[in-house]
Order: C-alpha cells, then structure tokens, then sequence
C-alpha cells in the first residue's frame, strides 16, 4: 500500500480531489493532513474525510521532532496541495523525491516566494501571456524549482481577469494533479 501525507493552507479543493480519486483504490491510503493554517477550510475536509489532521505551527515545522513524527508514518509521498509555507531543507533531505508540490503557472516563470494563487493569475494576465497553466514538480530546497514531472497549458482570452484564469487553472489542477500522483507512486520501487 502507498501511504501520502498531503500539506495545506486553504480551501482544500485539491485535497479533496485527491481524496475522491483515490478512495476506492486499497493500494493508496491517505494517512494525514498537515495544515499550518487555523482558519483553512480543509480541516474541515479533512474532518469530513475522515483523515487524521496535524495542524502545525512554524516551530514545529522546523524541528527536527517533525521529521522524525513525517518518517515515522513510512510515507511513499508527500503531496504538496495549496501548501503555502517553504519546505525545509531537513525536511526535503528526509524525503527525497518524495514531496511533489503543484505551481499555478508554467514554472519557471511566474514561480518562487510571493507567487502563489491570486498573485500569479494577477501577475500572468498584467504581462499580458498568451499561455499559462500548472506545473507538478518535485520539491527542492529552492522554492518551485525543483524537476518538473508535467506542465499542462491553457489559452489566455483577451478579455481574461485574474478570477477567470484562476478557474482555467482550477480546472486543470483537479484534471491533473491526481493522476500525475497516482503516476509517481507507481514510478516507485
């Protein structure tokens, strides 16, 4: 059995996505959430879902007792769902190749600390790109720069807004994430 541990910040739609794809496969389980934020509507997914949540706080996320707490549930993939915080460089070492995060942008534009939801779709449609989409890559100690796994494209309309390409990217983030995690545990030995 493959065992996830998937990291959010806020509404939880991936993770609910995830969920739903994966709950009548017995060879994947979602063992945890972890969210380092209180007020994030996946707790109540989580709760919902019936997953054990960990919420977590700075202080913690950096300690090494947090490694040690993440390896102890002998994890095959941490998945990276609307998770706002950097991962620690302890952390990605403790678990290489095992954390894959999703970008709401073609990386490596549009990518790095700052870009993240509405700050991208803002930032894309302001430089006026005739493409943009979503980028599912492995995490490294360098924000959204690690190994790209796929890159799935969407047109920009003349008259796009921030919201209408956030919902192009939504889109594709819910066609794609789940399959490309499913594709990645199955690339393990």
């Amino acid at each position: 059995m493959k065992r996830l541990s998937i990291f959010v910040s806020g509404n939880g739609t991936n993770l609910q996505r995830i969920a739903d794809y994966f709950a009548n496969n017995p060879e994947v389980k979602i063992v945890n959430v972890v969210c380092n934020n209180p007020k994030a509507y996946s707790i109540e997914r989580a709760k919902n879902l019936g997953i054990p949540l960990r919420m977590i706080n700075r202080q913690e996320f950096n300690s090494e007792a947090f490694i040690q707490e993440m390896k102890s549930l002998d994890l095959d993939l941490i998945v990276l769902a609307g998770f706002l915080w950097k991962i620690p460089e302890d952390l990605v070492k403790a678990f290489p190749k095992k954390i894959v995060n999703i970008h709401p942008a073609l990386l490596p534009k549009y990518g790095g600390k700052g870009f993240y939801g509405e700050h991208v779709h803002e930032a894309v449609v302001a430089a006026k790109e005739a493409f943009s989409g979503i980028t599912i890559h492995y995490v490294n100690e360098i924000y959204d720069s690690g190994e790209i796994i796929l890159q799935a494209y969407t047109k920009l309309d003349e008259k796009e807004t921030p919201d209408s390409l956030a919902a192009k990217i939504h889109q594709l983030e819910q066609a794609y994430f789940p399959v490309v995690i499913e594709q990645v545990l199955l690339q393990q030995h």
